[in-house]
Formats: C-alpha cells, structure tokens, sequence
C-alpha cells in the first residue's frame, strides 16, 4: 500500500480554537492510554494489547462528527470512539483487566462490548458481523421516523468476509442511513491488501452497491471530521448509506505479540511522517493555537486522569468465580405468565400452517414494534404461504421482504432489538440457516452474557424430510444449535401446540429457534381456539398414557410414535418434549420412573442428535429406576437422499419399531 499523500494539509474552514483545542485533547487521550498499555504489557499486568496507533484520527474525527446519541459500532482498534464518548476510564481498564466492573463482567476481551448508555455497540471477533447490526439500528430510525445516522467500522481486511457484501448490499436496497467506515490501512494482520482484494480503493466498491462512496486522509482529522460531519448532516435528511474509505496505516503489530517484521521499513518510514498526532500538533503550534503553556497543560491533564483511572482499576480484586452468577446471565430476565384462551371462546379446525400464521397475526397486532423480515414473505406470502396477506393488512415496512442475505438479517434484527423492537426472521427452509449460522450462535446467543444486551428475535425454522426434497431442503437441523448457551428453541408437533409456542416466543425477550416441520403444515389438523394464548416454554407434554415403556420425542417423531405403538399394540407413555432447549428434565425422569424403559426418537440423524444427550442425563440421573437399557433411534448418519426409496430408508421409521420391540421384551 502506498502512501497518497506525502504531506497532511490541515484546513480549519470555520471550525473555533476551542473545538480544535478539543480534537487535540480528545486526540491525546488514546495515544497517551496506548503508551502506558504498551509499558504496561511489557510488566505483565495486561494480557494482550490491539493497537490503533497512527489511526487515532478516524475514530476522534467521527465521534466528534456524529450525535452523542447516534449509534458507533467500532472495532478493536477504535479506541478513540470508546474514550470519545466519554466512558469511564476506571470502567474501560477494568474491562482490558478482566475485572468485574468492565463492560463484561470479565466474560469478554477489550473492545468486544457494548454501552447502551454511551450509543455503542462493540464487535465480536468474527468483524464482520458487526455491518449487518449496523443496518438493523438504521432501519429501527427509518420505522421511527428519527433522523439519525449510524456508523459502523470496518477493516480492510474484514471487507473480503460475505458479512461485508450483505451489510452493505441490505444498507443499499433499503436506503438506510448508515456510513460505512472501512479503516483501509494497507493489511489483515500480514496479509498485504494485493493479496486481499484486486481493486486499489473502496471507492470503487461503492457504484457496485448503487452507493456513494467517499475517500478520505484519515490520518487527517479535520478532514474526517469535516467529511463525516457533512456526510451525516445529508444523511439524516436524505436517508442513504454511503462508503467511506479512510487511507491509514497501522503502526504496530496486529496485536503487540505479532510485530510488524512483515512490513517493508520504507512503507513504515513513509507513513511514520504522516502520524496523525504529531502532524496536528504541529499544525496548531504553527497556527498560533496551541502554546507550550496549553500544551503542558492538557498533557498534565490527560496523564493524569489516566493514572488515577488506573489505580481504581488496578485495586479492583480479581474476580471471584460464582456459577450461579455466570448461569444468571446467560439469558435476558424474563418470566413467563402463561395466558389460556377463555373457556367460552370459538375453537375451529386448523391445519398446523394455519395456526402458524394466527399465532404470527396475532403477534403482529400485540406488538405494533414487530418486524417479519424474510425472503418472499411479502406480496408471496412466503413459499408456504403462511405469510400471505400479511403486507396488506400490516404494510410493507413491517413485513419485509429481503434479499437472499441470511446473515444480514439476523444482523438486522439484532439491530432491531438493540433499538427496543422485537422481530422475526424466517429461513425459507431451515437449511439456509448455515449462511447466517455466526449471527445466532455467536451473536444473538452470546449477547446478553457478554454485555446485558437481550436479542428479541424468533427464527422460524421450517424443518423435516418426507417431501423427496433432497439434502438441502430436507435437514433436521436443530441439534447445531441445541450445544449453544443463550438460545431456546422450541419443536410443536400439533396445531395447538404450534400456536401457542409461537406466541410465547414472542413474549419472551430471549432468542428463539423455532423448528415447524414442513410435513406436518397441511397434513395436521386440530381444533384449536381462535383466541390468544400462549403455552409454557421448557415444559413437555404427555401426548399418550401408558404403563409399559416410555417413548421421549418431539416434532414429526410425535406422531411415528403414536403409529409404533399402536400397529404394536404397546401401552406406552409418549412424551413430547416441545421445547428442545431448556429442556423439561422433571417430566423426562417422572416417565422414566414410572414405566422403567425408555427410548428416545428423533428425525435427526443418530450421531450427535438431542436424544443423546437426554439418553446420557437419563443414564447419569434415573439409572437405578431403569429395568432395561436406554435406547435410541434417529435417522441414517447420511445426509438426507432424494429419491423416496432412499428417504424412506433414510428415515427412523422401521428401525424405530423393531427397536420398540426389543425394548418391550427386554
């Protein structure tokens, strides 16, 4: 990477000696913070270290440019934007500590936190991610009619991720007003830009978008400041993203173990000379601005409001481990009050898609700050229609058709919920859901134990094979998720259940999976009532009695079983879990005690499936009421056939039954 510019040419335009007396300050805050985190590391009394030196002026520049109650989503070399708001240096070294008044709780490194308080939003270490969350706080201004501008950073590097590509694509379409920040300073970690990306600018990404796209000096922070100021002025009257490519350069290592030996010393050299501190504070010293005096002076200052931040942070006491602490945290506090429909209300017969859809039209009309974002859910209605005529009735900004960009929209609605809406994203085929896979295990599940902040979103999953729909179209996935800390996830097997499952996710401010089995949408009927309710999430339900043994299932498994033992003539419990995560371990060990066999079945494949872990808690914890092994059944450790031969085959159906059979005679 080359330098453009061999010289920073500073030009104040009508910016007052105080406000450029305050850049210099706010300026010198990070730079001294990094030097004294630098002696710091070498003393061992921090771990790890993610400079941002020589681009101090990207982030002071942009935290001056916006509104202090506009939403920064930095990065981990944006120092400037933490200490810009004006957040607690106590609280800010505690967090580099491990401490438990940072941000985290000592649960997360450095910059990988949030303040609501402050309007920031930190970064997981995936990068990317953080576009898409960007779009969701700039839709929820569009939906509340707020004229704000959103900032959301980038590197280089983290530009050649899909996040990267969807954040903006999604921004694009939708008009929203989000400025894109790419810090492009020449490497990701050693990898040279050549070896990144073919273009030479950013600037030339943008027309692609159908965006604007601005390069800047950022070394220079009058014209960040300048720039961005403009840019969001415009912004929040003619709401739009636009691209802006700051040219920097990082002067440090990666992070402070990884040095800088891969950088040609010339490159070093020339933009050492173009260091962003150094040059202004020339520039005011030559423009008469800033003298000795003032200069010592803020010095003075800035030195020692760090000390004295330090010394509060260095007396806090290490943390004290408390499990029940740390499990507290894991999801948003929430308890649920279950609401039964009246008993004099109207019931009608209703196959499963359509109590899907009443439980969703009724969210809708319970929550005025619900969004549904999807692909084809709009004028369509959605591949399986449960959506349809719900942009009529409910309008076009809140049921959202989007581009096929996953990712991005779980982003969105992380956004959304960062900003007090609720939202609900549907996979067209629970499949799609690899694309978007780090948003919900990484982002949405992990949030609130990072930081405090609650995703309210449901994730409709439509699930299942037995529609010769091949592997892509076919899977059973709900055991990637089932491992992930900070989720629920629900699987109905009726009607009734689907609907009030529904409306009970929405209720709860936590994020939700929420598995509908494509089989059962029009094959499925039930009475059920027209009225509101909802159903208690993390309890199952028996849905047969009997003496014998003791079937524990959920979803389309629900039903083979109910077939199993009635084509055996098997008296046996049936229980449906319903709710996968948190599952209903009481109920599991009351059937377990009652018959004293048992067998798990689910639709998912054998290995690594959700009834291996029931079967190993069952084991583990009801083991001297067991009278026979604990057995399991699932379907061929293969990816799911096309040809119904093979998906026949595929499924646990008959190896369920003859399974069943051997359990009865043990």
């Amino acid at each position: 990477m080359e330098t453009t510019l061999q010289t920073l040419i500073f030009d104040r335009k009508n910016l007052s000696d105080k406000t450029l007396l305050d850049l210099y300050e706010s300026l010198l805050l990070p730079r001294r913070i990094e030097e004294k985190m630098l002696i710091l590391l070498r003393q061992g009394r921090i771990s790890k270290w993610f400079s941002g030196w020589g681009q101090e002026a990207i982030s002071i520049g942009v935290v001056h440019a916006i509104q202090k109650d506009e939403f920064i989503l930095p990065m981990h070399r944006n120092l400037g934007i933490f200490t810009g708001r004006n957040i607690p240096l106590e609280r800010l070294f505690s967090q580099f500590q491990g401490r438990l008044s940072g941000f985290t709780k000592g649960r997360d490194r450095s910059f990988h936190f949030g303040s609501i308080a402050h309007h920031i939003v930190g970064m997981i270490s995936h990068l990317g991610p953080q576009l898409a969350i960007a779009d969701g706080i700039a839709l929820a201004h569009r939906l509340s009619e707020e004229k704000k501008v959103t900032v959301v950073f980038s590197g280089d590097g983290a530009s050649s991720e899909g996040d990267f590509h969807e954040g903006l694509n999604v921004a694009a379409v939708w008009k929203l007003p989000v400025i894109f920040v790419v810090e492009h300073n020449g490497y990701g970690l050693s990898t040279p830009s050549k070896e990144q990306f073919a273009f030479t600018h950013f600037t030339d990404k943008g027309p692609g978008y159908g965006m604007e796209a601005v390069r800047i000096q950022g070394n220079n922070v009058l014209e960040v400041y300048e720039t961005i100021k403009k840019l969001a002025e415009d912004i929040r009257h003619n709401p739009r993203p636009i691209l802006v490519e700051a040219l920097t350069f990082r002067m440090r290592g990666h992070e402070e173990a990884s040095g800088t030996k891969y950088v040609p010393q010339q490159l070093m050299d020339n933009w050492g000379k173009l260091d962003p501190m150094a040059n202004y504070e020339h520039y005011l010293e030559k423009a008469g601005i800033l003298d000795q005096e003032t200069k010592n002076a803020i010095n003075k200052k800035v030195k020692n409001t760090i000390n004295d931040a330090l010394d509060i942070a260095f007396a806090e006491e290490v943390i004290s481990p408390n499990i029940e602490a740390e499990q507290v945290d894991v999801y948003a506090p929430f308890s649920q009050q279950v609401k039964h429909p009246s008993e004099n209300g109207i019931n009608a017969e209703k196959r499963m898609v359509d109590a899907i859809s009443d439980g969703l039209w009724q969210s809708m009309e319970k929550y005025p700050n619900l969004i549904l974002m999807g692909q084809d859910i709009g004028e369509y209605g959605g591949v399986f229609k449960i959506t349809d005529g719900f942009k009529a009735k409910f309008g076009a900004d809140r049921v959202r058709n989007t581009p096929l960009c996953e990712s991005a929209i779980l982003g969105a609605g992380l956004g959304l919920s960062i900003k007090g809406y609720k939202s609900m994203v549907e996979m067209q085929f629970a499949d799609f859901v690899s694309i978007g896979f780090n948003q919900i295990v990484n982002n949405l599940a992990k949030i609130h134990y990072r930081w405090g902040q609650n995703a309210d979103i449901v994730v409709r999953m439509p699930t299942g094979a037995g529609m010769a729909a091949g592997p892509f179209h076919s899977q059973s996935n709900e055991a990637w998720f089932f491992h992930t800390p900070g989720l629920k996830i629900v699987y109905p097997s009726n009607p009734y259940d689907a609907k009030g499952l529904l409306n009970a996710a929405f209720e709860d401010p936590n994020p939700y999976l929420y598995f509908e089995h494509k089989a059962m949408y029009r094959s499925i009927s039930a009475e059920i009532p027209d009225d509101y309710y909802t159903i208690e999430v993390g309890k199952a339900a028996l849905s047969q009695v009997g003496d014998k043994l003791s079937i524990i299932t959920y979803g389309m498994g629900v039903h083979w079983a109910v077939s199993a033992v009635k084509d055996l003539a098997i008296s046996a419990d049936i229980l449906d879990l319903r709710t996968l995560l948190p599952w209903d371990k009481e109920s599991v060990m009351e059937t377990v005690k009652k018959t004293g066999k048992v067998i798990f079945l689910h639709e998912d494949c054998l290995t690594g499936g959700i009834g291996a872990e029931i079967c190993a808690w069952i084991s583990e914890h009801c083991f001297e009421y067991l009278d026979a092994p604990v057995m399991r059944e699932g379907s061929l450790d293969t990816p799911v056939p096309f040809a119904p031969t093979l998906e026949k085959q595929f499924l646990p159906i008959d190896r369920f039954k003859e399974k069943l059979s051997r359990l009865l005679e043990y």
